[in-house]
């Protein structure tokens, strides 16, 4: 099996999946005579964990990407090859993904956070949009997936399967009706916040206006209980963590975030709120970012956001600039490296913590602009994998951290959602009326989303 590796040279270059194993730990000759398993039975315990469980993704931006370079017009960006080079790579291509052994990805359908009501719903529809003319445009790849049952008949075919997940709460436009028929176009998680507290939910990395979730915010989560939408808890306060925990029936998710034991980023899940994960059954799926795996990074990206937000700040109309801008800050302060065995030791703490049936991986993939050392792009899974089995991982622990818990809490939500709908009928609730002394909208409109997502 072929495995394409890129950022060293700056052009693909072609390794066995040996060599790419390699990256996080060294030539494999190297590896100690004590070593109780041969680099072969790892590779070999790796692509049979692979063959028998969908390796779910539980967040990529390729769509976001779609939207920003070519506006949605898919014939100018052929994801059908490999993407990994000239000026702006993807992280994310067709045969990347399958070098990498993916079974099945939430895409996410991003809406930018100073978008007001009516912008953010029409960006929300265009990203569901492009995402269902992706699977539909490369059908010998992709299956449109909406269940549990969905994705595991697609691994079966051998096919990916597409799922849609809603980045940003704010693309509703604080419609319950909007909600729904983004449900019906296949919507099947939503993030409530992204990087900035909009009217119902405040986020981690934005001053707080409501004290976590108001009412309107937990009749969302009712509402999503009721479709069978995940409740997604990457983005929020902690606060939010908590009132959507308490309120949620089905079991939630964060579909990109790690350990802040770890790693002492606000998007990431302290301790405690680990542990009621597990009383609520959901599930944790690790963030590939550096600065919320590595210590070092997160300190360095400090300084970073504060430039991006004065860039922003002082060319408001001009994106272009101050990602020209922030370049040149990155080239005159290079960043720290983070590392494939870092994102192992974020999985493990998760692990320990919650417990093996609470952790996955949300690599955020394409929504980053820098990756851990090893973990390059979407063909590079099978070298996390074989790090795990390395740490004696089992190769059944392996099938629940790549598929089987998001699985199970996919069909978990399934039961709750068939349930709920015969006991009540879809909320007609107004934000106007439950959060009268509440609402705002679009608050910091100006205020511009940092690199990092």
């Amino acid at each position: 099996m072929k495995v394409s590796r890129r950022r060293m040279t700056g052009r693909p270059t072609v390794v066995t999946l040996a060599a790419v194993l390699s990256l996080a730990t060294g030539p494999l000759h190297a590896q100690p005579l004590k070593q109780p398993l041969s680099a072969e039975s790892i590779e070999a315990r790796v692509q049979r964990v692979l063959a028998t469980m969908p390796l779910i993704d539980g967040h990529n931006d390729l769509a976001e990407n779609l939207r920003d370079r070519v506006r949605n017009h898919l014939g100018q960006l052929d994801v059908s090859k490999d993407q990994s080079g000239g000026p702006e790579p993807l992280q994310t291509d067709i045969p990347r993904l399958r070098r990498g052994g993916v079974g099945g990805v939430f895409f996410a359908a991003y809406v930018p956070s100073n978008l007001e009501r009516a912008a953010a719903v029409q960006v929300l529809f265009e990203q569901i949009d492009v995402i269902r003319r992706l699977a539909a445009r490369y059908p010998e790849t992709f299956a449109l997936a909406t269940s549990a049952a969905d994705v595991e008949h697609a691994h079966r075919l051998g096919r990916i399967a597409a799922l849609i997940g809603i980045e940003n709460g704010q693309a509703i436009g604080s419609s319950l009706a909007v909600l729904r028929q983004a449900y019906v176009c296949g919507a099947r998680y939503m993030t409530l916040t992204h990087w900035l507290t909009h009217a119902w939910a405040d986020s981690a990395t934005d001053a707080a206006q409501h004290n976590g979730l108001t009412r309107f915010g937990r009749e969302v989560v009712h509402e999503m209980n009721r479709l069978g939408v995940l409740v997604d808890l990457s983005h929020v306060s902690d606060k939010v963590m908590l009132d959507a925990l308490e309120t949620s029936e089905a079991p939630v998710i964060f579909s990109h975030s790690s350990a802040r034991a770890l790693c002492n980023h606000k998007r990431d899940v302290p301790d405690d709120i680990l542990r009621r994960v597990t009383a609520n059954g959901g599930i944790v799926m690790v963030n590939f970012a550096p600065n919320f795996i590595s210590e070092e990074v997160r300190i360095w990206s400090e300084p970073l956001e504060a430039e991006w937000r004065r860039l922003g700040n002082l060319y408001p109309n001009d994106e272009k600039r101050v990602r020209e801008a922030v370049r040149a800050w990155v080239a005159v302060h290079p960043s720290p490296k983070a590392t494939l065995a870092q994102v192992a030791d974020h999985i493990e703490h998760i692990r320990k913590v919650a417990g093996i049936e609470h952790v996955g991986l949300g690599s955020d993939f394409d929504g980053i602009t820098h990756t851990p050392v090893g973990l390059e792009d979407v063909a590079h899974y099978p070298a996390l994998i074989a790090e795990l089995l390395r740490r004696g991982w089992s190769d059944e622990d392996a099938k629940k951290l790549v598929g089987g818990n998001i699985l199970r809490v996919m069909r978990a939500a399934e039961r709750v959602a068939a349930r709920l709908q015969r006991e009540r009928q879809p909320s007609d609730a107004l934000i106007e009326e439950l959060d009268a002394s509440e609402h705002a909208t679009g608050h910091a409109a100006a205020t511009p989303t940092p690199p990092q997502k």
